[in-house]
């Protein structure tokens, strides 16, 4: 793996300035203040609110708390994505801070996944990187680790500890050199104009001929929209981590150093904003 740790540093300390505002349908026993928190762009929503229920517990009555669950502007947030692909896919051409409301009752079953503890998320996360390494190595390096190594990349993630995690990690990113890649790269395109939760394919870091393929080949075959022609008003912005990578970025190297910790590539797709 390309030695570019500083790149891998300012993925893991992405941070989103959010201000937290009580839904106005809660019933308070008193007026609930806002509460300001950074983000981790590649954490869960629901690993790192603690702080926020405990905040808005304190307003309010008991009998009137059932789980907590996010929304903005009307969509409920979907803890399951990283926190960083909800804030691209929603809200990345808006005013900081991320202005999240927050709700204890009137869970939206249709929309949102059940999160009851952390065990949740921790089997939401191991199994994506055991998906990513299926498709990366058949699934060789995951299996050849043991059970305490795969508790040190959850453990890594949890507590936002980026050495103790890249220590295990690595592994999951190396690849034998005469292959010039992943055997298939693990990538999700999300967009919020598709019913469609995201889309996912097979797609290898380097043709049949031997050359590396970029993000734009990887558009070209799946979201050829995305791609402008000469001279036509840009339609889309491809975004991972809140920057829109080249186009000619080799999609190896942006599997290696720009993918999430659960070792997917999350490509958000949304519409280019009108000057």
């Amino acid at each position: 793996m390309a030695d570019d740790k500083d790149v891998l540093r300012d993925v893991w300390f992405g941070r989103i300035p959010a201000c937290f505002t009580l839904s106005p349908e809660e019933t308070t026993e008193r007026e609930a203040e806002p509460y300001y928190l950074l983000l981790p762009r590649v954490s869960y929503l629901t690993l790192v609110t603690d702080k926020v229920k405990k905040h808005f517990l304190r307003v309010m009555k008991a009998e009137d708390v059932e789980e907590m669950w996010f929304e903005y502007e009307g969509t409920p947030l979907k803890w399951h994505y990283p926190i960083g692909v909800l804030f691209d896919l929603h809200a990345s051409n808006t005013a900081l801070p991320w202005n999240v409301s927050v709700h204890f009752k009137n869970f939206p079953e249709h929309d949102l996944l059940h999160c009851p503890s952390n065990s949740v998320i921790e089997a939401h996360f191991m199994s994506c990187i055991k998906e990513a390494d299926a498709l990366k190595h058949k699934s060789q390096v995951i299996n050849d680790m043991q059970k305490k190594d795969h508790k040190q990349l959850w453990m890594g993630l949890q507590n936002d500890k980026f050495d103790q995690f890249w220590a295990m990690n690595r592994k999951l990113m190396e690849y034998p050199i005469n292959e010039g890649g992943f055997r298939y790269i693990p990538f999700r395109i999300y967009q919020t104009m598709s019913d469609r939760p995201f889309i996912q394919k097979l797609f290898r870091p380097v043709s049949p001929e031997g050359h590396a393929l970029t993000l734009g080949d990887l558009l070209k075959e799946l979201f050829p929209a995305a791609i402008c022609v000469e001279d036509e008003p840009k339609r889309f912005q491809v975004m991972i981590h809140g920057i829109e990578p080249l186009l000619e970025t080799p999609i190896q190297w942006l599997s290696e150093h720009l993918s999430h910790p659960d070792n997917f590539l999350h490509i958000s797709i949304i519409p280019a904003p009108s000057d």
